[in-house]
């Protein structure tokens, strides 16, 4: 009965906000419930690299590129939608408008996503990430939206602005195998054994 009032209070906290990340930006997340049935809450540990580090640390580049690739796909779908309303279904964008519309995805403010603890493993969650429906409390702000907004300009560096719009026009949903999986890329597609690890982590 105590673990299902501490659940039911954990919904409700999470809803009306009442567990917040403090100044310093420490994230809250969920943990089993102990011995006696209650649900506690504890920040993990971040080192040196997750808070001081211009860049993004190594362990999170994975989500941080498929947050990107998330976000590019749906700046070019919106920017699509509002040219199909005028010139019609399918038309593509100029070459202006989707040099434009990649710059203003990377220049957003990124304070959607954050940093969470899943299964143990610090991992970012916000919109197109697999992290996003699992349990546990978000750390936003800090160095978070600073490193995606570099990892960002880093791909509009390393690839040309047409490539990237070909790419989206041939397959919306492949921006996140061209960026982070192809050409030796940040995320690596998991063995069937670990498939089977996670799948039994997910029950």
């Amino acid at each position: 009965m105590r673990a299902v009032f501490s659940l039911h209070f954990l919904i409700l906290s999470a809803l009306y906000g009442l567990f917040t990340a403090d100044e310093q930006h420490e994230n809250i997340v969920l943990k089993e419930p102990d011995s006696s049935g209650t649900i506690r809450f504890t920040s993990p540990k971040l080192n040196a690299e997750d808070e001081h580090s211009d860049h993004m640390p190594g362990y999170l580049k994975c989500d941080a590129c498929k947050a990107i690739a998330f976000q590019m796909k749906d700046y070019l779908v919106k920017a699509e939608s509002k040219r199909t309303a005028v010139k019609g279904k399918g038309a593509a964008l100029s070459e202006s408008e989707y040099v434009d519309t990649l710059e203003q995805c990377c220049s957003q403010k990124w304070e959607q996503y954050g940093l969470k603890e899943v299964h143990g493993f610090k991992r970012l969650s916000g919109p197109g990430l697999e992290t996003a429906d699992k349990m546990g409390m978000v750390m936003y702000g800090g160095p978070w939206p600073k490193r995606l907004f570099k990892m960002c300009q880093s791909y509009l560096g390393e690839y040309d602005e047409t490539e990237i719009y070909q790419k989206y026009r041939s397959d919306p949903d492949s921006l996140e195998d061209f960026f982070c999986y192809a050409n030796g890329g940040v995320c690596k597609k998991p063995s069937k054994t670990k498939k089977r690890d996670l799948s039994r982590n997910e029950l």
